[in-house]
């Protein structure tokens, strides 16, 4: 693997966490895991997005930037990491749930926490429709996500598409994934990791044909 730390990124139903564990078997890499079920306040917010969100964004923000300011020392960054979230992806959130109040204040201890974290050499971020978001959702069963909407979804799949528009941090390969399986079918990610090794930088997109 040439890339140092490649993050998988997409929104909730894409299936980046388990696209990260692939990568992170296939490479021998350190597998970065979001942990949502250690957000106490997670499943109030499903159910009351308004008044829970800043205490959730908030607590995620933490979790990130505790994980990710491990691998900015250059003398622990000498294996390969792969993580399933990006630190800078933490305000597509944060726009979509907070008020202007909450996020202002979200935002000043953002920008006074986010140099702690690494900037990715990769970033694959993987779209999918919201009925394959929806039925991925579906089939996993969590308690939690019983409540989550497809008027929710919808807004989340159109931040996303609007932030990876302009990103222009770190390479990035685009993956519509609603007729990729990688989890079943071999050749699927056999086909990614050689687009992965053989991307020379910039922003290209992968289709199934």
């Amino acid at each position: 693997m040439k890339h140092r730390f490649i993050v998988v990124e997409g929104p909730i139903g894409s299936g980046k966490s388990t696209l990260a564990r692939l990568l992170a078997e296939r490479f021998g890499a350190e597998l970065l895991l979001e942990d949502p079920s250690a957000n106490p306040f997670l499943p109030n917010f499903y159910r009351d997005m308004k008044r829970y969100a800043l205490s959730t964004q908030m607590f995620f923000l933490f979790q990130r930037v505790n994980q990710l300011s491990g691998i900015k020392q250059p003398d622990l960054f000498e294996g390969k990491s792969i993580a399933d979230y990006m630190l800078a992806k933490d305000t597509l959130f944060a726009k979509l749930t907070l008020d202007d109040n909450e996020f202002a204040l979200y935002s000043q201890l953002y920008n006074h926490l986010r140099p702690q974290a690494p900037t990715p050499d990769l970033v694959i971020y993987l779209q999918a429709s919201v009925d394959q978001l929806l039925q991925r959702i579906g089939r996993r069963g969590r308690p939690m996500e019983r409540s989550i909407s497809e008027d929710y979804l919808v807004k989340l799949s159109d931040a996303y598409t609007r932030f990876f528009y302009d990103y222009t941090e770190s390479p990035l390969l685009i993956v519509n994934s609603d007729r990729f399986n990688f989890v079943d079918r071999r050749e699927d990610l056999d086909l990614l990791i050689k687009r992965v090794e053989s991307l020379r930088g910039g922003k290209e997109y992968m289709n199934a044909a």
